[in-house]
C-alpha cells in the first residue's frame, strides 16, 4: 500500500516518540531501582494478654475498648471483702510476734530480778532455821540416849532441814536465770516466728495489690473480656492491649537484595490511607534464617522461593498506623552500593 510522504514522516515521528519515551522511563525506573529498594509488608506492633494473679469476683471494670491507658493506671478491680481481714490479722500477728522477741531481747525487768533475790533470802532464813531446829533436836537425842524424844521426831526436822536447803537451791538457780537472760535460741526461735508473720502478711498484701488490675505500659485497650461479678482465674484474660510503640513494618527481602540491607538502614513507610505521606523508620531486625515466602506477601520481582524477614521501626507519634495496615518499605541505597 502506498503511504504518501507526509503521512510516512509523521508516523516514524511518532514511533520514534514512543520509542525515546520507553527509553526514557527504562532509564528513570531503573536509576531509581538502582539507588533505592522496594519492601512490601504490614504494619505489625506487641500485644499483651492482661489477666489477674488470682480467683477472684470482678467488682469493677474501669475501661473499655479503644480507651488509651498509661503505664500503672487501674483497668479492673475485684472484690476484697475476704481478704482485708485476712490482712488485719496477718499484721495483728506481726505485732504480737514483735513484742515477743523485744521481751526476749530486753531480759528480765529490774523487777523480776529483785523479786528473785528475796525468794533467795527467804530461802536462806527458812534453811538456817531448818538447820537450827534439826541440830537441837539431834543434839537432845544424843544427850538423852533416845527418851527425849521419838526416832520419828528426829526425822521430821531432818526432813524439813534438807527440804529447806532445797527450795534455797531452786531460788538461787532461779536468780541466775533471771540474771542471764532468755538463752539465745529462744531469741533465735522468735525472730524466726517473726520472719515468717512478716512474709505472711506481705504475701496478702501483694495478693491485695493484685486485686486492682493495672496497665503494664502505654497502650491501648483491643478487648475488654470480662464484665463485673463475673469470677476470674489467673488462666483467663481479662483485658488484650496493644503496644502503640514501637511499631514496625514486617516485610521480606529476597536473597538477591539481603546484602544491601543493613541494620539501622533508614527507611521510609507509605501506606494507602495516607496518599503522599512518608512515615520515617529505619531497619531494626533482619533475620539470619532464611524462610518460605509467605503466601501473603507480594513482592515487584520474586525471583526465589527464599526470603529473610525484616522489622522496619516506624515513628508514628499521632498513632495513625494500625495493626496489620498494609505498607510499602522505601529503603534508599548508599552511593557505593548503588554503583555496584
Amino acid at each position: 500500500m502506498h503511504i504518501p510522504g507526509g503521512r510516512r514522516t509523521a508516523i516514524a515521528l511518532a514511533v520514534g516518540l514512543v520509542v525515546a519515551a520507553g527509553v526514557g522511563w527504562w532509564i528513570t525506573h531503573h536509576a531509581k531501582r538502582a539507588k533505592e529498594i522496594t519492601l512490601f509488608g504490614n504494619v505489625d506492633l506487641r500485644q499483651i494478654e492482661l489477666p489477674f494473679n488470682g480467683a477472684e469476683r470482678i467488682e469493677a471494670v474501669l475501661v473499655t475498648e479503644g480507651e488509651r491507658v498509661a503505664r500503672g493506671q487501674a483497668l479492673a478491680r475485684l472484690d476484697t471483702g475476704r481478704l482485708e481481714p485476712e490482712v488485719a490479722q496477718a499484721a495483728a500477728e506481726v505485732a504480737a510476734q514483735q513484742q515477743v522477741l523485744n521481751k526476749l531481747r530486753r531480759g528480765a525487768r529490774p523487777e523480776e530480778i529483785g523479786q528473785a533475790r528475796a525468794g533467795v533470802a527467804q530461802g536462806l532464813v527458812e534453811a538456817n532455821n531448818a538447820r537450827s531446829r534439826y541440830e537441837r533436836l539431834a543434839e537432845l537425842a544424843q544427850s538423852s540416849a533416845g527418851r527425849a524424844l521419838s526416832r520419828q521426831d528426829l526425822d521430821d526436822a531432818r526432813a524439813a532441814f534438807e527440804a529447806a536447803q532445797a527450795r534455797l537451791t531452786v531460788n538461787q538457780q532461779a536468780l541466775r536465770l533471771q540474771v542471764i537472760g532468755p538463752r539465745g535460741e529462744d531469741i533465735a526461735e522468735a525472730a524466726a516466728r517473726l520472719d515468717g508473720a512478716r512474709a505472711q502478711l506481705a504475701l496478702l498484701q501483694r495478693k491485695l495489690a493484685d486485686a486492682v488490675l493495672r496497665a503494664p505500659t502505654n497502650a491501648v485497650v483491643r478487648s475488654r473480656l470480662v464484665e463485673p461479678g463475673e469470677i476470674v482465674t489467673p488462666q483467663r484474660a481479662a483485658f488484650s492491649l496493644a503496644i502503640v510503640d514501637p511499631k514496625w513494618v514486617r516485610a521480606y527481602v529476597t536473597e538477591t537484595d539481603l546484602g544491601r540491607v543493613r541494620p539501622g538502614t533508614k527507611a521510609t513507610v507509605t501506606v494507602d490511607a495516607f496518599t503522599g505521606r512518608g512515615f520515617e523508620g529505619s531497619v531494626g531486625f533482619i533475620s539470619p534464617v532464611a524462610e518460605f515466602t509467605p503466601k501473603t506477601v507480594q513482592t515487584a520481582d520474586l525471583r526465589t522461593s527464599l526470603v529473610y524477614e525484616v522489622r522496619v521501626f516506624v515513628k508514628d507519634p499521632a498513632d495513625e498506623l494500625r495493626l496489620g495496615m498494609p505498607a510499602t518499605v522505601h529503603l534508599p541505597l548508599a552511593a557505593k552500593a548503588a554503583a555496584r
